[in-house]
């Protein structure tokens, strides 16, 4: 029955390795360039964004999905994918279990949690980069005003030395 052939006959061509087997039944879906999308995306497998999402795009954590954003494309919401590659515009955190992909044209405005990390000149955070130790689901960075400070500002106490703590990260206090 299954692998007979491998007994009978001397070519193990036949046979797929398993990762060419795995590949076999993946799927990619593609959200063109004229295509805007208003509401949470959720999907296995592979998808490539040409155009917008307005809303969550959410994978299984456990799966090998993976979620690219072209130079064209946009999300608008929370990234909970796997394996991220992001080449255009994001507007929301990205959590990724697996591995994260800001290339040169880049542009994200939230937190990235990441497992591991590659990051091409030209790309841009305004946000924090959170590593996430063997994928660990992380938790959200204390913001202030919706922000994380930036680094070095007072992260002390109400009524320090330094005085209250603004509101306003970014401002003067004058």
């Amino acid at each position: 029955m299954f692998g007979e052939r491998d007994k009978k006959g001397s070519g193990s061509k036949e046979v797929a390795a398993p990762k060419e087997a795995a590949a076999v039944g993946k799927g990619a879906t593609l959200i063109a360039a004229n295509t805007r999308i208003e509401g949470d995306v959720h999907f296995s497998d592979q998808l490539l964004v040409n155009g917008e999402i307005h809303g969550n795009v959410c994978a299984e954590p456990e799966s090998d999905a993976g979620l690219t954003v072209s130079a064209k494309g946009s999300v608008s919401g929370e990234i909970r994918v796997p394996n991220v590659v992001i080449n255009g515009r994001v507007v929301g955190d990205i959590y990724s279990s697996k591995h994260v992909e800001l290339a040169a044209e880049a542009r994200v405005e939230g937190n990235v949690f990441y497992h591991l990390i590659e990051m091409v000149m030209g790309a841009r955070v305004d946000g924090s980069l959170v590593y996430t130790p063997n994928g660990e689901k992380a938790a959200a960075p204390t913001a202030i005003g919706g922000r994380e400070p930036p680094m070095g500002a007072d992260r002390g106490s109400e009524g320090d030395a330094m005085g209250p703590r603004s509101s306003v990260v970014g401002k003067s206090q004058g």
